[in-house]
């Protein structure tokens, strides 16, 4: 029986590798890099499918090129701002997304961070790891009784709510639209993102990147904080404007950031790395066992039901642009 032909650009859980081999003809990226844009292309040639990740950038330029043959595309990711999607409608691409299954594993993340920035655990880890252990000095902030301010109140957002309460904090929120009082419990709502800045002690972001939504955190906006205010961001590198971000650490205006997304990533601004009152970490938000395993059964989901003429449980709705 034929099987449909399927690129894979990545290697993952031995679980979906042995459904992908069961179920697919599967050309696999023989590099420990990404595809480049011709790479992927020419992979694709006469293929059925694509199992992508974030580190593939999927631009118009590539779905002019692309095989006629693709008909759907699944990302191993909830976001899908690495996806050119009004150039994947003109083609006529159905494209796959893992939405609401990471929001434990990445509200978890997103504690760590408020935990490590907050308390310079980095600054304590190099102490001891160079022998040069002094507590006296290492003063830091505590959760208990701060204001969380929560740009975005999504799934990951309110898992990060439902955590932050048992540290004690109290909840704001900014949303585009007010949650209804089953979901908000007793966070507060802000109907102006200023609002909420005003008064976040610790600011989390849980949006995604859009285009009203990028550099969100800048120069002014950081001004709107208060003083020694404390940042973190597990949603996407582009919501920050890294030089203004960075200023404000140097400076003290932030006394601390706790990031495991960043603008351009894998690669990242060197300013961050030189400064100690940062906290990052490598985009793991959705690394645990069972969120990527069930991230990697929802993607080839998708795929089985478009190449089978079914609804899908989970596709990016675009509508092509007529000419």
């Amino acid at each position: 029986m034929h099987k449909p032909v399927l690129v894979v650009t990545t290697h993952f859980l031995d679980e979906i590798e042995a459904r992908i081999d069961r179920d697919y003809d599967a050309r696999r990226n023989p590099h420990e890099r990404p595809f480049t844009r011709d790479e992927l292309i020419e992979a694709s040639s006469g293929a059925d499918a694509l199992f992508i990740t974030p580190f593939d950038r999927l631009d118009s330029d590539f779905f002019k090129r692309v095989p006629a043959s693709v008909k759907v595309i699944a990302t191993y990711s909830v976001g899908v701002d690495h996806i050119d999607l009004q150039a994947a409608a003109n083609r006529k691409i159905a494209i796959a997304y893992t939405p609401g299954i990471n929001a434990d594993a990445t509200a978890d993340i997103a504690m760590l961070l408020m935990l490590g920035s907050s308390r310079r655990a980095y600054e304590g880890q190099e102490m001891v790891r160079t022998g040069t252990w002094k507590i006296s000095n290492l003063l830091a902030w505590q959760l208990t009784g701060k204001v969380l301010g929560i740009f975005g109140m999504g799934q990951v957002g309110r898992a990060v709510a439902q955590r932050a309460r048992g540290f004690g904090m109290t909840i704001h929120y900014y949303n585009p639209t007010r949650l209804s009082a089953a979901l908000e419990k007793d966070a507060v709502f802000h109907s102006s993102p200023s609002d909420l800045l005003r008064v976040s002690e610790f600011l989390t972001l849980h949006a995604p990147e859009t285009p009203e939504t990028h550099h969100f955190i800048n120069s002014k906006t950081i001004d709107l904080l208060p003083q020694g205010a404390i940042l973190i961001n597990t949603a996407r590198g582009g919501l920050v404007a890294d030089e203004d971000l960075i200023a404000a650490l140097k400076s003290g205006r932030v006394a601390a950031a706790g990031l495991d997304v960043f603008d351009g990533e894998p690669k990242l601004h060197p300013g961050y790395v030189a400064l100690k009152n940062t906290f990052l970490l490598p985009h793991m938000g959705s690394a645990t066992v069972e969120t990527r395993l069930a991230m990697g059964v929802l993607a080839l989901d998708n795929i089985d039901a478009v190449l089978g003429g079914k609804p899908a449980p989970s596709l990016v709705t675009k509508e092509p642009v007529v000419a």
